[in-house]
């Protein structure tokens, strides 16, 4: 069968790759044509568009880039419809991806799949009228948004969270050595800390600063930044201090040999978690005490970060819009290092929301679902 896959950032292109791979095993006659990135390329098929010419965000740059961004839209759905998929799987990446799924509703018969939810729990939840109209059917990757979406009579299954599978395997296929990792990367015989900024410029800029400027009151560790695909060195060398390392194409590696870490919301913290690295996360924001009256009286969830959500509870410390500040972070930090007061109910807060999330296989349960869907309906 043809699968046309749209993933608009990093993380998409992850968990889209994965999901890919786990197609192939399930149809060995799938061919694949994308929206995404390196990850899904690797896994054959014909990339029509890189997501580093896609990822915006912001007001201000979305507004600056309308014209392309209408373009890849206008690129897309017009792909879409010419290679005639058995399916159209959207991944995440929803200001897009509901719209592709609009036309494509609308002008074809083409079955609509999303994977990895909208986020419609936490703001703009009038979208689930797109959904219902436009998705055929949806697989969610965090637990607590089957009862979210059974309220709006939308069933949904649970596949388990592919994040849980990436550091699995990962894990499993590179066993902690951290003399070479210091060694290949330059480092020095200190315990590092992990700088996790985002993937994003405007996120890097925001976050970055403030993070360093928070790291030269703990000497005694180094602190090495996890480089963004698409960012080259120089953008981040502006907003680094002299002492500080970046590493590229290492993410997990520099988790897996972390005592603690900083980290920008998103999907980071959750694989932060699972790599049982206690964690601060740390979201600043221009208009901080706009942004955090908004966030009280808008957001429809008391947590920002993955970590929180799943558990119910705050397991990690959320600074964001102005609380992130660079004294906050300090003390934040202080109490998740070595001998810090809240490590350890971190990490056995940590094994909990493992537990919530269920076991490895999450990209293997989708696609047998997926296939299984289309072959019920006549697909071959």
């Amino acid at each position: 069968m043809k699968y046309y896959l749209i993933a608009g950032e990093a993380s998409g292109d992850l968990h889209a790759s994965n999901l890919m791979r786990a197609l192939k095993e399930e149809d060995p006659n799938a061919e694949f044509r994308f929206f995404g990135g390196d990850l899904m390329k690797a896994e054959g098929g014909t990339l029509v568009k890189h997501y580093r010419d896609m990822a915006y965000m912001g007001f201000i740059p979305v507004l600056l880039h309308l014209r392309t961004i209408f373009r890849n839209m206008k690129l897309c759905k017009k792909d879409v419809v010419n290679w005639k998929p058995d399916v159209l799987i959207l991944i995440d990446y929803p200001g897009f991806n509901l719209k592709i799924a609009q036309y494509i509703k609308q002008h074809t018969s083409i079955p609509v799949f999303y994977y990895i939810s909208p986020k419609i729990w936490a703001w703009k939840e009038y979208r689930i009228k797109n959904i219902q109209r436009d998705v055929d059917r949806l697989f969610s990757i965090l637990p607590f948004e089957v009862e979210f979406f059974a309220k709006h009579h939308y069933p949904i299954d649970y596949v388990g969270n592919p994040c849980v599978d990436a550091v699995n395997a990962y894990q499993n296929n590179h066993p902690k050595q951290p003399d070479p990792f210091l060694a290949e990367n330059g480092l020095e015989q200190k315990p590092v800390i992990a700088l996790l900024a985002g993937s994003r410029k405007q996120e890097i800029k925001n976050n970055l600063t403030r993070m360093i400027e928070a790291s030269k009151s703990f000497p005694q560790y180094q602190f090495v930044v996890a480089g963004a695909p698409g960012i080259d060195t120089d953008f981040y060398r502006t907003y680094m201090g002299p002492d500080t390392h970046i590493v590229f194409g290492q993410t997990y590696r520099l988790l897996q040999h972390s005592e603690a870490a900083l980290v920008t919301s998103g999907t980071a913290t959750l694989e932060t978690a699972l790599f049982k690295v206690p964690q601060v996360v740390c979201y600043y924001t221009a208009c901080g005490k706009l942004v955090s009256f908004l966030r009280r009286n808008i957001l429809k969830v008391k947590y920002i970060s993955l970590v929180n959500l799943v558990a119910n509870k705050g397991v990690v410390t959320e600074l964001v819009a102005d609380g992130m500040t660079v004294a906050n972070v300090k003390k934040e930090l202080e109490s998740i290092i070595e001998g810090g007061n809240q490590r350890q109910r971190m990490l056995a807060d940590y094994d909990r929301m493992l537990q919530i999330l269920g076991e490895a296989g999450a990209s293997q349960r989708a696609a047998a679902k997926m296939v299984a869907l289309l072959r019920k309906n006549g697909k071959r």
